[in-house]
């Protein structure tokens, strides 16, 4: 009996998805929750599992197609249906090997993850014999095809390929490369647009001197470590706690605008911007105002290997009523970050930077970093989104703050 391979069901803020990826092909044999097919949404990539061990007997929906919440992407064979089904695959095979010499011709049918693949390691897609339905270059054919580049010896120096999606091209080449955005990158720049164009939205700055910090953090954290089963202490977890302290004191910029009402949120669920493969990432920290230093550092992890892993759902990137964002892991030294609606307003970070600065009357040099909130002024007023930026940098610059709550 044949089982249905359906997409994931998507919540109310996800309208479709793309096949991103099948890791198997007719006539596979497949094992009860294997990985079948990937599914691209705006947020997050969902993982379809087999719910029996048999045989992939039919894809319905092929990679780079859009797909709807609960539709049918394929089907599931008998276990028994592995030995007849391998026949019936070689003709297929046999027509796709013959199309593909004549789509090379013309302009390679990739999937998603192969196009990534070629791109980031510098091969042309039309050189790529692709192996799928139809001529299509698959995943495994585009690694392949890269480590066969790399196996091959260097006739001469190639300059690096650019981090994200950019192809490759030699010095001195006038050509172009047309690639389509992936869904995430899409909804970020609809996302960003939207912000600016519906938002009254302004930056304020000030700076923090992260001595303080950095003294406490290098004279805990091996003790921080060992205490707390290998959770390393770093300075997110600082200013994760110290904007939950402000956001109470501040409760219009943790507050949110719905039509013609404010909501005002009596909880403080910190989102925090995480690089990922595929893009800029907020997976949020559900009550922030209950963690403590290492809840947040171990949450923050976790948000982080998921998103190198592309195991985000969707649950942990909805929602949020405040972010902050690092750019100064990159070397960033000042930016007007954007806010990321429905949220009232984001707080930016920066590069720290040994400079001079007068204390009390004398020069010295101190660890300092610049600091950005950008916020909504259709909710907030100056004063207010002055006084919780003054409030981060003074619970920063005396840690002791935070722990006697004044």
């Amino acid at each position: 009996m044949a089982i249905e391979i359906k997409a994931p069901t998507f919540p109310e803020s996800v309208a479709d998805g793309t096949v991103a990826t099948w890791h198997k092909k007719p006539g596979d044999a497949v094992k009860r929750d294997e990985l079948i097919v990937d599914i691209e949404t705006d947020k997050v990539v969902m993982e379809v599992l087999a719910e029996a061990d048999g045989v992939l007997a039919e894809i319905v929906k092929n990679e780079g197609d859009t797909v709807l919440s609960g539709e049918l992407l394929g089907t599931l064979g008998a276990a028994g249906a592995a030995v007849a089904a391998a026949p019936a695959a070689a003709p297929v095979a046999a027509a796709a090997a013959a199309a593909a010499p004549a789509a090379a011709e013309d302009y390679a049918i990739l999937s998603p993850a192969a196009r990534k693949i070629a791109e980031e390691g510098g091969i042309d897609p039309n050189s790529i014999a692709g192996t799928g339905k139809g001529g299509r270059v698959t995943k495994e054919d585009a690694v392949a095809a890269v480590a066969a580049k790399k196996a091959a010896p260097a006739v001469a120096a190639k300059p690096a390929a650019p981090a994200g999606d950019a192809p490759v091209f030699a010095v001195g080449d006038r050509v172009e490369k047309r690639v389509p955005m992936t869904r995430l990158r899409a909804k970020v720049a609809e996302r960003l647009v939207e912000a600016q164009s519906t938002m009254a939205m302004l930056t304020t700055f000030n700076e923090v001197d992260m001595h303080e910090v950095m003294a406490l953090r290098s004279k805990y954290k091996d003790l921080f470590e060992k205490t707390h089963n290998g959770v390393r202490l770093g300075f997110m977890s600082f200013f994760v706690k110290a904007a939950v302290e402000a956001l109470k004191r501040f409760p219009a910029v943790n507050a949110s605008i719905d039509g013609n009402d404010i909501v005002y949120h009596g909880y403080q669920d910190i989102g925090v911007a995480v690089s990922s493969d595929r893009g800029l990432v907020v997976p949020v920290l559900r009550n922030a105002e209950l963690m403590s230093l290492a809840e947040v550092e171990n949450g923050i992890a976790t948000f982080g290997k998921k998103a190198r892993d592309g195991k985000l759902s969707i649950e942990e990137m909805t929602g949020g009523t405040f972010t902050i964002t690092n750019g100064g892991t990159f070397g960033s030294m000042m930016s007007t970050p954007i806010v990321n609606p429905p949220q009232a307003a984001i707080l930016g970070m920066h590069n720290i930077i040994q400079r001079p600065v007068a204390i009390n009357g004398q020069v010295v040099i101190r660890p300092m970093m610049y600091l950005a909130l950008s916020y909504d002024h259709r909710l907030i007023d100056g004063k207010e989104a002055v006084s919780f930026l003054v409030t981060i940098k003074n619970l920063l610059e005396d840690p002791a703050r935070l722990l006697l709550d004044i």
